[in-house]
C-alpha cells in the first residue's frame, strides 16, 4: 500500500485535547499512521494524495456490540417476541454456509458504507442461539467479513445450558441435523480460537450467555455457575475479551458474587436497571459496558451509560446490529443516545458532542481494549479512518464540526473510509467488493432461508428488487 496521505480536511484526532485542525493532514506508511498535523502532508517516494477538502477526517467507528445473523433478519416479526422467536428457528435450523457467508457481507458492507472500521460481533444471537455446533459457520462468517475489508472481533461460545441441542444446515440443500451442548460448544470455541490468529483484523473473542443469581446458584457440571468458570477459564488461557449479552437489574451483583466477572479484559453489553451492587461489581472489576441506545432493550429498561461513565467504567457505543428494527448507522445511535439520555434526565447538557464522538471511536476501542491500536489518530496506531463530506445542507454552515456529526450527520454522509492503510470506499464508492453482487447473494440466502424456517409472508421477498445486479434508472 505504500505511503498514503488525506489532506485539506478538517481534522478530529480524538486524542485527550480534543484537538481540531482546519486544514490538516494524517500521513500514512503501509497499515500505520506515521504524521497527523497542519497543513499538507510531506512529500514520500510514491505518495498518494487523498484530497479530504469540504470533509472531516476523524478515526472509523468502533460498534461494541452487535451479531452475526442480524443482517438477514430484519423485521421478521411484528413485535421483539414475535422476531426473537423466529430468529431462534432460523439460526438453529434454517441456514447453510451461504447464509453465514452472505449475511456477513451484508453486515459488513452496511458497517463500512457507515464509516464503522471495527465491530464486535456475536456469532448468532435472537434467544442465545450461538452458531457453535462446529466451527463451520464462524469460518464462513470471517471469511465474508474478509472479503469486504472491515475489522471485527467476533465473540464466539456456548447456549445457556437449556438452550438449544439439535441444530439443521442445510449446506448442499438437504437437511442435516447435528447435536451439541454447551460442553461441545466450548470445544469448538477453543478450536477456533486455536485457528484463528490474534492481532490481526479478525479477531475472537468468547461469548457466555447472563444468568441470574437463580441459575448460578445449583452446583453441578451441567450447571450456570461450572459453564461461566468453563468460558471464563477459556478465554484467560487465549487472552481475549469475554462478552455477556443482556446484564440487568442484579445480574452483575449476582455473577461476581458467584464466579466473578472476569475481570478488565470483559465487556458486558445493555447493563439496563442496574443497581447500586451492580454497579460497585462493575467498578471492582474494571469490566466495560457496551451501551446500545437504539436497541430494544434501552426500551425496556435504561443503562445509566452517564452514571457509569462518571463512576469510572469504562463505556462505548453499540448497535446491536441492524435486528429487527434498526442499523449499524453510529451516527443514528450516538443522536438516540443524547435523547435517550436527556430524556430521562430533562437536561439537554447531557452526553455532549465531544462525548458521543468520544462514545463511538476512543471509548469503543478501550472497551475492547484495542485503544492502543484504534479508536483515535495518532502516530503507530493502524490506519483506519473515514472522511465525512460536510458540504450538504443539513451538515451547513461549515462550523462547530463535532456537533454536526454528533447531532445531524447519517451514515450516508461518509465519503471515504481506511481499514489498515487500505482504501475500502472513496467518493461513496465501494472499492473492495461489488456492492451488487453482495446485495443479491445476500437477496438468494434470504430467500433460501424463509421456507427452511416456515415463514412466508408478510417476509417473502419482493420480486423487482431481487436479484437485479442493481438499480438503472
Amino acid at each position: 500500500m505504500g505511503w498514503v496521505a488525506i489532506e485539506n480536511g478538517i481534522v478530529i484526532p480524538m486524542t485527550p485535547d480534543r484537538q481540531t485542525i482546519d486544514g490538516g493532514h494524517v500521513l500514512i506508511e503501509h497499515d500505520r499512521i506515521v504524521a497527523v498535523g497542519p497543513g499538507p502532508a510531506p512529500n514520500r517516494p510514491g505518495l498518494q494524495r487523498l484530497d479530504a477538502a469540504g470533509g472531516v477526517v476523524l478515526p472509523g467507528f468502533v460498534d461494541t456490540h452487535a451479531h452475526a445473523g442480524h443482517a438477514l433478519t430484519k423485521s421478521l416479526g411484528a413485535s421483539a417476541s414475535d422476531w426473537m422467536g423466529n430468529a431462534g428457528r432460523v439460526y438453529a435450523g434454517a441456514t447453510d454456509l451461504d447464509f453465514w457467508r452472505a449475511e456477513a457481507r451484508l453486515s459488513a458492507l452496511e458497517r463500512l458504507m457507515c464509516g464503522v472500521t471495527t465491530a464486535c460481533l456475536l456469532m448468532g444471537g435472537g434467544p442465545d442461539v450461538m452458531m457453535t455446533a462446529s466451527p463451520d459457520a464462524a469460518n464462513a462468517h470471517l471469511d465474508g467479513i474478509a472479503s469486504v475489508g472491515v475489522a471485527e472481533v467476533l465473540a464466539v461460545g456456548p447456549n445457556r445450558p437449556d438452550g438449544p441441542r439439535l441444530y439443521g444446515d442445510w449446506t448442499g440443500g438437504a437437511l442435516r441435523e447435528r447435536r451439541t451442548d454447551p460442553g461441545r460448544q466450548l470445544e469448538v470455541t477453543n478450536a477456533l480460537l486455536r485457528s484463528v490468529p490474534g492481532g490481526g483484523l479478525r479477531q475472537l473473542a468468547v461469548s457466555l450467555p447472563v444468568f441470574t443469581a437463580v441459575d448460578l446458584s445449583p452446583e453441578g457440571e451441567d450447571g450456570a455457575a461450572a459453564l461461566s468458570r468453563a468460558a471464563q477459564r477459556v478465554a484467560r488461557e487465549h487472552g481475549v475479551l469475554l462478552v455477556q449479552d443482556g446484564h440487568r437489574d442484579g445480574s452483575l451483583a449476582a455473577t461476581d458474587a458467584r464466579v466473578g466477572l472476569g475481570g478488565p479484559d470483559a465487556l458486558f453489553a445493555h447493563c439496563i436497571d442496574l443497581t447500586p451492587d451492580d454497579i460497585a461489581a462493575l467498578q471492582r472489576s474494571g469490566a466495560a459496558v457496551a451501551h446500545n441506545p437504539s436497541a430494544l432493550m434501552s426500551v425496556f429498561g435504561r443503562c445509566p451509560a452517564p452514571e457509569l461513565m462518571a463512576a469510572g467504567v469504562r463505556v462505548g457505543l453499540g448497535s446491536d446490529a441492524p435486528a429487527p428494527d434498526r442499523s449499524f448507522d453510529m451516527f443514528r445511535h450516538m443522536f438516540q443516545a443524547h435523547r435517550y439520555h436527556a430524556r430521562h434526565f430533562a437536561d439537554d447538557s447531557v452526553l455532549p458532542p465531544w462525548t458521543l464522538l468520544e462514545m463511538a471511536t476512543i471509548g469503543g476501542a478501550r472497551a475492547l481494549r484495542l485503544e492502543r491500536e484504534i479508536g483515535s489518530l495518532e502516530p503507530g496506531k493502524r490506519a483506519d479512518l473515514m472522511v465525512v463530506d460536510w458540504r450538504k445542507p443539513h451538515l451547513w454552515p461549515p462550523a462547530a464540526p463535532v456537533e454536526r456529526l454528533a447531532r445531524f450527520a447519517t451514515g450516508a454522509d461518509v465519503d471515504t473510509v481506511l481499514v489498515a492503510g487500505r482504501v475500502l470506499m472513496r467518493g461513496r464508492r465501494v472499492l473492495s467488493v461489488d456492492p451488487d453482487v453482495v446485495l443479491d447473494d445476500a437477496a438468494r440466502a434470504y430467500a433460501a432461508m424463509l421456507p427452511r424456517a416456515g415463514l412466508g409472508q408478510p417476509y417473502e421477498a419482493l420480486a423487482a428488487a431481487t436479484p437485479h445486479g442493481g438499480a438503472r434508472l
